[in-house]
């Protein structure tokens, strides 16, 4: 029963105020436009607990730097865009053009000024990134992007892709890791929800200046890491390193690949 209030909870919410913020969107500046995806964001992190039972504790905010920064946070949930937004008064985000095929969506993320990227990542992703990212960073604004792209699977990981150092490198602006068991409790985009107290923490932010390599490692190890500490404190269960698996993308290019090659 938890789980279908939520549901329709969330389509209620979803529908409403996506029809509002659309409306919104046709006077001048963003800002009538931000304070109804504002509501919206507090309304859903409320029905999660409300009617999912999904508790979020936020931990590590202390170590947040002042001014603008970019988040690189761990992505295993629909669930966590609203939770992590709703942290912030504004708050940039990276999202897949994915989102683009559902109606209203385009008009508002383009609004919000959202950096709206090609899912399957590559040049055209990474120029998105800059050209769009740099209004967020002139205005100041911090950013949110998911390294890996896509959604994992608690206990899975995918490749942390390029496009999150070319910001911080383009934009000379300190990146804060961010760590989450909410998979557990709602996982990746499925029907069902779990209640529980998931857990956002803010890790030790990196400082500009690193290379590439050293960069992405760095990322990556942190994250997934202590990702997986707090599902293995969630759970009770030992501390498992993620298994990389290939994205779609990915697995799509060794399908095409492997029927190309010679028997």
């Amino acid at each position: 029963m938890r789980t279908f209030a939520f549901n329709v909870a969330y389509w209620i919410l979803s529908i409403g105020y996506a029809s509002a913020a659309a409306f919104a969107a046709l006077a001048p500046g963003r800002g009538a436009t931000a304070w109804i995806i504002r509501r919206y964001v507090k309304r859903m992190v409320q029905a999660m607990r409300i009617f999912a039972g999904i508790r979020i504790e936020y931990r590590g905010e202390d170590r947040l730097p002042t001014g603008a920064f970019i988040i690189a946070s761990k992505h295993q949930s629909w669930g966590d865009g609203f939770a992590t937004y709703d942290r912030f008064q504004d708050l940039a985000f990276v999202t897949g053009d994915h989102l683009e095929k559902f109606p209203l969506l385009g008009t508002v993320l383009r609004k919000l000024g959202a950096i709206v990227v090609n899912s399957c990542g590559g040049r055209e992703a990474r120029d998105s990134l800059k050209h769009r990212g740099l209004d967020a960073h002139r205005e100041g604004r911090k950013i949110l992007i998911y390294p890996e792209g896509h959604l994992a699977k608690v206990g899975e990981k995918y490749r942390y892709r390029s496009g999150v150092w070319h910001m911080y490198r383009d934009f000379d602006m300190t990146v804060v890791p961010l760590a989450t068991n909410l998979g557990l409790f709602w996982p990746e985009e499925k029907y069902e929800k779990h209640p529980g107290t998931a857990t956002l923490e803010f890790l030790d932010p990196i400082p500009t200046g690193l290379p590439k390599d050293e960069f992405l490692a760095r990322l990556e190890g942190v994250i997934e890491t202590r990702t997986a500490e707090l599902i293995a404190e969630a759970t009770g269960n030992p501390v498992t390193p993620a298994i990389r698996v290939l994205a779609p993308d990915e697995a799509a290019r060794a399908a095409k690949q492997a029927d190309a090659t010679p028997a």
